[in-house]
């Protein structure tokens, strides 16, 4: 396939993706309704990262936890009510933060355009805002998201977890419309942000039936994450950064990876198979092809999408 072919390809892919979710995604939804809108938003996350450094890393997080369970729907921001456990409240979701950062943002774009920017629109903006801010790349955000009416914790066991092989990486975004270069991509987010200790325990205890650590773990960073996290007695919120540049969105993950210094077990297995291994290595020597293949992947992933409404509230149905 000729690479424009190949594009043209993937385009009409994610508009298939779009379409089959029902609401056609357009780069000018709010040219009239709500022209200013991306610059609210930018204003909103800019002073809570200089507030919090760590804000930056839980939005982006946040946003591929919304889109991989119902779509981009905002379906993460929900609390839980009544007998409803939202999925917020699901285990992979209780270490999500700065929700507040996204009410903040819609209560300034209410302000100035009341009733019409949906709370997925502004978690995708808020997404990519977070990128770039902490010197990622930008891209233009597909607009015209709705917001979900549905929220449940169980679902939340659908997301990728860190202990994932390559097949259940595989199976998990190809259901969702992604590829290998996608997966390969949005693991890149991995560049900022923090891991509590249970997320890799399993790769420094009881790793299996003969070894006590995974045998692709570096031995000296199996060591300082043994102290961090010992068996027993661990401090409650222990753990340790994603990497050493945990604020800046950079290629250094993918460095790692190939120094057997990656945290999960599912960032290792990209080096379990030629195609993914060779696009860890092209991102490890080129930031530009990283950072072009994220922000493709990205515009990807945030166009899946599913609700029904525009919520007042982002916390709560209308």
């Amino acid at each position: 396939m000729s690479p424009s072919s190949a594009f043209l390809f993937s385009s009409l892919l994610v508009l298939s993706l779009i379409y089959s979710h029902g609401n056609a995604l357009s780069s000018n939804y709010y040219e009239n309704s709500c022209p200013q809108v991306e610059d609210i938003v930018t204003q909103v996350i800019t002073e809570a990262t200089k507030k919090d450094k760590t804000v930056p890393a839980a939005l982006l997080r946040m946003h591929f936890h919304d889109c991989f369970i119902r779509g981009c729907d905002a379906s993460v921001l929900l609390n839980s009510k009544g007998k409803n456990t939202a999925e917020k409240d699901g285990p992979p979701n209780v270490s999500l933060h700065a929700f507040y950062v996204i009410d903040n943002a819609k209560k300034a774009v209410e302000a100035v355009c009341p009733g019409t920017v949906s709370c997925a629109d502004i978690l995708a903006f808020a997404a990519r805002d977070a990128v770039v801010i902490s010197g990622g790349p930008s891209w233009d955000v597909p607009k015209g998201r709705k917001d979900g009416r549905t929220s449940k914790a169980s679902e939340t066991r659908q997301l990728p977890a860190p202990t994932f092989n390559m097949s259940q990486l595989q199976q998990s975004f190809s259901q969702r419309g992604l590829s290998l270069e996608d997966l390969v991509a949005l693991s890149g987010g991995h560049t900022l942000g923090f891991s509590h200790c249970s997320s890799f325990s399993n790769r420094i205890h009881n790793f299996d039936s003969t070894q006590d650590v995974d045998p692709t773990l570096h031995p000296s960073l199996a060591s300082t994450l043994k102290g961090i996290c010992p068996l027993k007695n661990r401090a409650k919120n222990a753990g340790t950064t994603m990497d050493p540049s945990s604020t800046t969105f950079d290629n250094s993950y993918y460095k790692l990876i190939l120094q057997n210094k990656s945290l999960f077990s599912s960032d290792q297995a990209l080096l379990s198979i030629p195609k993914t291994k060779t696009l860890v290595s092209d991102f490890a020597s080129s930031k530009e092809a990283f950072f072009k293949a994220f922000a493709n992947s990205m515009i990807k992933m945030s166009s899946i999408n599913g609700g029904q409404e525009v919520r007042k509230d982002c916390r709560a149905v209308n």
